[in-house]
């Protein structure tokens, strides 16, 4: 399995993301910038956190435009698997790729520091190792986490069960305490804690190692099973 992760002027998880591919799996990956026009090599593609663009106009609102987003949407109708963490996910939001926005946090603050998520959602395929209801602790740092949508769209992540992860304590106001959606067909997660901070006891938590985990598992799975047939 060959993992990407994507770097925009302002990234500053890159290497965050690379080391948790790199330390908890060991799978292939590449640091693949901006503009690139060819993601056909990679099995799955992580959009990491920081400042693309330095958030000008609004978190992602730029790098929506930039030329490898235009791959990320071709990879996941593809059924390739996507995550954006933190400015990934406001980013796949902006992209159209995943329903909502991301807006200030109702404190008006910055936010850093641990917090309490449940898994909502462990048929996902990148939270397959976790239990349902089981509780981790995964580190968020966010100045815009408020996840907000409309009525319609909120009813919609609740029938197709697009809800992957909440906070036991909100944080930033998000509706429903929504940290992480997936889109409708599963392949494509979003949201503001980072897991990739989180996969060693030395961070404070291995919590997010899982993540990794569960994604080689269920890329090997699948692909054992395009062999056999």
């Amino acid at each position: 399995m060959k993992f990407a992760v994507l770097v925009f002027p302002g990234s500053n998880c890159d290497i965050d993301c690379y080391k948790a591919v790199e330390d908890t799996i060991g799978e292939p990956v590449d640091y693949v910038w901006h503009t690139a026009t060819d993601l056909s090599a990679y099995d799955c593609i992580l959009i990491p956190g920081g400042f693309s663009y330095g958030d000008y106009l609004r978190c992602g609102a730029i790098s929506r435009f930039a030329p490898v987003m235009a791959e990320v949407a071709k990879a996941a109708e593809q059924g390739k698997y996507v995550l954006g963490i933190c400015n990934g996910f406001q980013i796949l939001t902006e992209a159209g790729l995943l329903p909502g926005t991301l807006r200030r946090n109702m404190s008006l603050k910055f936010l850093c520091h641990d917090v309490v998520l449940r898994v909502e959602n462990n048929e996902n395929p990148f939270t397959r190792e976790y239990a349902e209801g089981e509780e981790i602790v995964i580190p968020i740092a966010h100045g815009e986490g408020n996840y907000y949508c409309d009525d319609e769209t909120m009813a919609k992540l609740q029938a197709n069960n697009q809800i992957v992860f909440t906070y036991a304590s909100n944080p930033n106001g998000s509706l429903n305490d929504i940290a992480g959606i997936s889109n409708e067909q599963g392949n494509v997660v979003g949201m503001m804690p980072h897991p990739e901070r989180a996969v060693d006891s030395l961070l404070g938590s291995e919590d997010g190692k899982k993540m990794f985990t569960s994604i080689l598992k269920t890329w090997r799975d699948r692909h054992d099973a395009a062999v056999v047939r």
